[in-house]
């Protein structure tokens, strides 16, 4: 499992990522600088600049609340703030290990992720 940090402004989140292709894949685009739009009220998300690995993935997720994920068909980036349904085509990559309150803004929202040190 690989430590990551989401940076909003002042302040720095913690997640960690799991030890799956995807997750792998996604550590291999750090750092990265992504705006977050807001997603029908339950999630945060950016287009990413490729599609990730996701073999071996299951074919669909029920998301929790700060979990980090993508759906695998359009290649983009969701961070969950609300818990979801199962839905095919999202690939969970890992999970928050605070609170999303810096994300809980309306509009966009500038991050930087980078592998924590």
């Amino acid at each position: 499992m690989t430590r990551i940090h989401v940076i909003t402004g002042t302040e720095t989140m913690p997640a960690t990522l799991d030890d799956t292709p995807a997750a792998r894949d996604f550590v291999s685009l750090l750092p990265l600088e992504l705006v977050l739009t807001d997603f029908h009220g339950i999630q945060k998300v950016a287009d990413l600049p490729r599609k990730l690995d996701t073999s071996g993935a299951p074919a669909s997720y029920k998301p929790s609340a700060g979990d980090l994920t993508i759906y695998a068909p359009w290649g983009n980036f969701a961070i969950f703030y609300k818990p979801f349904e199962t839905a095919l085509g999202l690939v969970r990559l890992g999970k928050f290990e605070s609170l999303l309150a810096p994300l809980l803004q309306e509009g966009e929202i500038a991050v930087r992720i980078e592998k924590a040190a």
